[in-house]
């Protein structure tokens, strides 16, 4: 099959939740399917099973195609660090950190990458559902778009172009698109996708009809707006999440630092109607809250140093419930943090933690990333790790009769472990099955794609 591309008039306009649809769309039809998306830009990461790090979307759209993540969906990857620099991730791997100029320097090299990765993906599967990034036509930027324009010029895939009708002036950022591809691209657009449509449908036939007569596309559907709580892409997305709060049992506050990283951890905190979970972007007080959670970080040195400006390092320490740290959250409750060779802070420093786990934290060139199944809390859990701070004395998980943390990503994901550390809190809760939510979410959301989808045209 000739590989497909999904473009965006604008960033957030629904292209990973559309591939991850399509991946599953296309796995139920009996097709061997693989995601794809050249360059992300996320701090939400996960490991393959080769030990590669990739974005969290990559991973979430194999897991809707039903095959096991590679690091070939998602070749290069850029996790912002501040102060305009990023760590490169080429192939899975860390490559070296960087500011903005120096990467768009090496675009040449990084160029060769995608395009192996790309090639074979195209040999191991029936069809590679490639996502773009932000808007094809930064006319500025061309030169430099792994995602859009050189898959778009290399492979030349057919092409979905999907607009965000909740942001208004749908008909221009269509025209306007369509408009600054270059010929050779827009000659592969094969439709046109509106996205997050609210009301009756009916009231968008006369606009379909513009679309396919003035603009010379065709409308392949138009999906309602429904939310998807899982596996977000960005720390921005966070602010689309949907809690039901049926039933609450506990109040969580997670401390959402500036550079907060692997949120996707907060997903099963959020799906859960029994717990109410509340994002702490400043100083508040926190007594009225049964946890706090102090989750990943990009820069733990730097986000320790936020709390500590903010007032709430102080607020954390005198809290007299139960704190729970997972990764960098986990490394900010040590006693002190030593960043040597500068690794995590630009220059070398040493930095006071909350001083709850009796333990010090030393950041290393190489991260530690792992995936596999892990004995922690009693319990045999899945999940991965991806951290450059070591802890001397405890360098899996910690707990005690209030603080507990852990280096293991998607630990809440393991429904035992999750019930057994909540009802030590509040004996009430009852816990679900995430797993078996996950599952619902996806398929629920590519249900309501496929019922508005053109299949047919597409197909």
């Amino acid at each position: 099959m000739k590989p497909l591309l999904v473009f965006g008039t604008s960033s957030d306009a629904g292209k990973t939740s559309i591939v991850m649809a399509l991946c599953r769309i296309f796995a139920d039809l009996g097709v061997r399917v693989a995601p794809f998306k050249a360059q992300n830009v996320s701090n939400n990461s996960s490991v393959t099973i080769e030990g590669r790090e990739i974005s969290r979307a990559q991973c979430f759209q194999a897991e809707a195609a039903r095959v096991e993540p590679s690091y070939l969906f998602n070749p290069v990857l850029l996790k912002s660090h501040g102060n305009g620099g990023v760590q490169v991730v080429v192939n899975g791997l860390v490559h070296k950190n960087q500011g903005v100029a120096e990467y768009y320097d090496e675009m040449d090299a990084l160029k060769i990458h995608v395009k192996n990765a790309f090639s074979k993906l195209l040999n191991d599967y029936e069809l590679v559902i490639a996502e773009g990034a932000g808007s094809p036509v930064e006319l500025n930027l061309l030169h430099k778009d792994l995602s859009n324009t050189f898959i778009a010029e290399t492979f030349e895939p057919n092409i979905i172009l999907v607009a965000d009708i909740e942001r208004g002036g749908v008909f221009a950022s269509i025209y306007g698109t369509l408009a600054l591809l270059a010929p050779e691209i827009r000659q592969n657009v094969v439709g046109v996708i509106i996205n997050k449509f609210r009301g009756d449908r009916r009231f968008f036939d006369e606009g379909e009809k513009i679309i396919r007569e003035k603009f010379g596309v065709p409308v392949l559907g138009v999906l309602p707006f429904l939310p998807l709580n899982i596996d977000m892409e960005d720390s921005q997305s966070l602010q689309n999440y949907t809690q039901r709060r049926n039933a609450v049992k506990l109040k969580i506050a997670v401390i959402a630092t500036p550079r907060l990283s692997n949120y996707n951890d907060l997903d099963v905190l959020m799906a859960d109607d029994e717990l109410d979970v509340t994002l702490i972007h400043s100083f508040q007080t926190l007594a009225d809250f049964d946890l706090i959670l102090l989750a990943g970080s990009k820069s733990v040195i730097s986000d320790l140093r936020w709390l500590k400006e903010q007032g709430l390092f102080a607020e954390i320490q005198q809290f007299e419930k139960a704190i729970f740290g997972i990764c960098g959250g986990y490394q900010m409750l040590c006693e002190a943090l030593n960043d040597w060779e500068g690794l995590e802070a630009d220059v070398p420093s040493v930095e006071t933690g909350f001083g709850l786990i009796a333990d010090t934290v030393t950041y290393q060139q190489s991260k530690v990333l792992k995936r596999g199944v892990y004995s922690a809390f009693g319990f045999d859990v899945k999940g991965y790790e991806i951290h450059g701070g070591q802890l001397a004395r405890y360098p899996l998980f910690y707990e005690s009769e209030k603080i507990a943390g852990t280096h293991v990503h998607g630990i809440f994901d393991n429904n035992d472990f999750r019930t057994a550390y909540f009802k030590k809190l509040n004996p009430a809760y009852n816990g679900f099955d995430y797993a078996a939510y996950r599952e619902n979410t996806i398929n629920a959301f590519t249900n309501m794609v496929r019922e508005n989808l053109d299949l047919t045209t597409l197909l």
